[in-house]
């Protein structure tokens, strides 16, 4: 059986942990690369060491070129500049932009089969730019976005009502950003809305923490930004792909039509799996629910048009 592979470019700590995280499943060997030389080397020389002592035989290769990314399963593309504190997502665009531009075809080139995952803010254009690079079809290009917003409104509502992650589910729609679309309506608790369970204020508040929930890490670490929880969004995205899945996650996905969007990455359920994104999934929407999606479509448009 052939090992499956997956490159991870960006060995910062976003790529190194995801890097560790697929490692430690054995999901997939992995290729890190990375621009500076020597990080990407030993950093997987080190997750190659710990391998005897968690009972992992993952090949990790660590490298600052592409050769060894040839024939990738997936692509995930978390290199880039993080975001400082008082730096927006958009403040990231033309730097990072310029950045996914060559990774994307360096990589799309070598593995022209790959479904690719970006992770690089401000992502939602990162993904755009990643598949007008590559000219992979859209279903082959997701962003990482959704996963993790639902994830963190998930964790705040848990910690809310004294209840155990497990039981929550969180939807978010739009972009991976400070418009993006918290719907309660759609969150559960083993199945209850927690529009029965909380207060609209309380709601509200999560609501508000979610959207700043990458801002709030950032202002607290003052020397880097998350990376725990974005590198397991990513593996679940990364999982949902290699193990064909079909599992239905909320990514950045190019929309043609859906929800009434057209030519532009958004943040709405897929169903993922080994072809990438397999099926945009619709719910209806309220007519406010529906008003703040279409602003935070158009605040990606926005970014988008950079790069047209």
């Amino acid at each position: 059986m052939v090992r499956k592979k997956v490159t991870v470019v960006g060995a910062g700590n976003v790529g190194a942990t995801l890097a560790q995280r697929i490692a430690e499943t054995q999901l997939a060997d992995v290729v890190l690369v990375d621009v500076v030389e020597g990080v990407p080397q030993g950093k997987g020389l080190d997750l190659m060491e710990a391998g005897p002592v968690l009972n992992y035989n993952t090949i990790i290769t660590g490298t600052n070129g592409y050769e060894a990314t040839d024939g990738s399963d997936i692509i995930v593309i978390t290199a880039g500049l993080a975001r400082k504190p008082g730096m927006s997502r958009d403040d990231l665009l033309a730097a990072n932009g310029n950045v996914v531009q060559q990774v994307a075809a360096e990589t799309g080139r070598r593995s022209p089969k790959a479904v690719m995952i970006v992770v690089t803010n401000p992502m939602d254009v990162m993904a755009y730019v990643a598949m007008k690079t590559t000219g992979f079809p859209r279903e082959r290009v997701v962003g990482m976005g959704g996963v993790l917003d639902s994830a963190r409104f998930r964790s705040f509502i848990a910690m809310e009502l004294g209840v155990s992650v497990e039981n929550t589910h969180a939807f978010v729609l739009g972009g991976h950003g400070d418009t993006m679309v918290p719907l309660p309506r759609y969150s559960t608790v083993a199945g209850i809305p927690i529009t029965e369970l909380m207060s609209k204020e309380t709601i509200d508040k999560l609501v508000e923490r979610t959207r700043n929930g990458g801002a709030e890490i950032v202002a607290l670490l003052k020397t880097g930004s998350a990376y725990y929880a974005p590198s397991a969004a990513a593996l679940d995205m990364v999982e949902a792909v290699l193990l064909d899945k079909k599992k239905i996650l909320p990514c950045s996905s190019y929309l043609l039509g859906e929800y009434g969007v057209k030519e532009t990455f958004a943040g709405v359920p897929v169903k993922l799996g080994a072809g990438g994104v397999e099926q945009i999934v619709e719910v209806k929407l309220t007519a406010s629910e529906n008003a703040a999606f279409m602003k935070s479509v158009e605040a990606v448009r926005t970014g988008c048009a950079k790069f047209m």
